[in-house]
């Protein structure tokens, strides 16, 4: 239909036709044109049809970021089926529950991650699905290689279609408050946060954007999607962890323009010692975001000193809503703690209270945005599904507030709120106070049974290195500038690596509550 726009599966299947020699894709062993890009794709399309998938089945991938990744969305794309993408940190227990949630008909896993697969493929709760293995030279018994599949497949486009409005991928939410729910997406809504994105950073054919995040996730998704749908080059980051000086030599050497990271990120790049950092050209960087968690101002400042060229973003969204709103790099400092303002073709954010009416400005409300690219539902979970929308407004349980100059502040999520003798606690306002502490390089705050108050306020604390600091101390900074009935009653101090969190860096409350309270 002449009015629609194109998917991403169209545009490639269109550049490889009008540029076929163009470089677009590549991550830190490998490139591919237009013209391979499609081809491999198709391959892989007709491959996962001739092992019995139709139209809206589902096919999980378990890898680390890798070229594949672009083959695999584009592929499930053409063929009409669903990428499941499975974040490679989960246990083998809880890879089994989207497995089985999901129904997935097939299975792309690599090779270092396949051990996890083999451990429960005997007691998954569905039909056994095939099972296609990379990134070894052979594949294991009873698994298909990945590459064997697309040198013995068809190279044209499949004769399976696809429907641009039904589901194209199922993005797992991190789960911090119970089970992951599998939000849909479809590839027309990926294409409007395409051509948002573009607007709102301008993009360019001549960009590159570097994918660092996990390709499980929707924030390197969209971006995939944003940055490939403008014709600019993608470089996916195709190492097991994150190295902040190499990824600083990677930015350097490849020109890259743009990358998306969380502030811990940011803070690595800071730490490292100054000899290294003077190594690097990082004048091709256009544009870089903070995304996933707030950042600190001072953090803030010391990225754009180290990245002089450098126009620094923010932005909130979800896997369910996409993008919802956009900081600007000249809206940095005016508007400190805010996540911006509406993206563009987004209606005005409505903050309801508990009986759904609308807030005043200036008082937290739940969040509920509507944007031209939102979630389909959740998976075969209709009751949430309708508690996710209102009308054409969707949310995800976050609590915010609207100041006077329009921007949007987050206080926190609905589930995460203490509720202590009665009083309304939100843990990010607590966190905020905590983390100005000198010595304290991150905090989180969780609710603690308490008989008398029903929950107390209990904080965890991590040090910066080097540094010393007591509850007694802590806790009266927090009285300083706390209202009473805020402040923690207790205090713990744990190392950085014990504080549960999300793929994308957000510490797992609930995980965090349950670690400390197990009895």
């Amino acid at each position: 239909m002449g009015e629609q726009v194109l998917t991403l599966a169209e545009i490639v299947q269109a550049k490889a036709r009008t540029a076929p020699n163009v470089q677009i894709v590549r991550d830190l062993e490998r490139t591919l044109t237009y013209a391979e890009w499609n081809e491999r794709a198709n391959r892989l399309a007709n491959a996962l049809i001739q092992q019995g998938l139709t139209q809206g089945d589902r096919v999980a991938v378990l890898a680390y970021n890798c070229l594949e990744w672009a083959e695999i969305y584009i592929a499930t794309a053409k063929a009409g089926l669903v990428a499941v993408p499975i974040n490679f940190r989960l246990a083998a227990r809880e890879i089994q529950f989207i497995l089985e949630d999901a129904g997935v008909k097939a299975v792309i896993a690599q090779h270092e991650l396949a051990h996890h697969i083999d451990s429960i493929k005997d007691s998954l709760q569905i039909t056994a699905p095939a099972l296609v293995h990379f990134g070894a030279p052979h594949a294991p018994a009873g698994w298909v290689g990945y590459e064997c599949m697309i040198a013995a497949a068809d190279s044209a486009l499949p004769a399976q279609t696809s429907d641009p409005d039904a589901p194209w991928a199922l993005m797992y939410t991190s789960g911090t408050t119970g089970n992951p729910k599998g939000a849909i997406r479809n590839q027309r809504g990926m294409s409007m946060i395409a051509l948002v994105t573009a607007v709102e950073l301008s993009i360019q054919s001549q960009d590159d954007a570097l994918l660092v995040m996990p390709m499980c996730h929707a924030n390197s998704l969209n971006f995939f999607c944003s940055y490939l749908y403008s014709n600019a080059k993608v470089t996916i980051y195709s190492r097991k962890s994150f190295d902040a000086a190499h990824v600083l030599s990677v930015m350097s050497e490849l020109g890259i323009t743009f990358t998306s990271l969380v502030p811990t990120q940011y803070i690595l790049f800071l730490e490292l010692p100054e000899q290294v950092k003077a190594q690097f050209q990082l004048d091709s960087i256009k544009h870089m975001m903070i995304s996933s968690a707030p950042a600190r101002a001072e953090t803030k400042r010391a990225v754009m000193a180290m990245f002089p060229n450098t126009g620094l973003f923010e932005l909130y969204g979800s896997s369910e809503a996409g993008w919802v709103t956009m900081l600007h790099p000249h809206e940095q400092f005016s508007n400190l703690g805010s996540v911006g303002r509406e993206c563009v073709g987004s209606a005005p954010i409505r903050l309801l209270d508990a009986d759904g009416q609308d807030v005043p400005d200036g008082q937290p409300g739940e969040l509920f945005s509507r944007t031209p690219y939102a979630f389909s539902g959740y998976w075969n979970q209709p009751e949430k599904t309708a508690k996710a929308f209102r009308g054409d407004y969707c949310s995800v349980g976050d609590i915010a507030y609207r100041d006077e100059a329009g921007f949007i502040r987050l206080v926190d999520r609905k589930e995460n709120m203490i509720i202590s003798g009665g009083e309304n606690i939100y843990p990010t306002e607590v966190e905020k106070v905590l983390a100005s502490f000198p010595a304290v390089q991150d905090a989180a705050v969780v609710g603690m049974p308490d008989q008398k108050w029903g929950e107390s306020v209990h904080a965890v604390v991590v040090l910066r290195p080097g540094q010393s600091g007591e509850a007694a101390e802590i806790m009266a900074w927090c009285r300083e500038h706390l209202a009473g009935y805020k402040c923690p009653r207790s205090i713990s101090f744990l190392t950085e690596d014990q504080l549960p969190r999300t793929a994308t860096g957000k510490v797992r409350h609930r995980a965090l509550r349950a670690q400390l309270f197990a009895d």
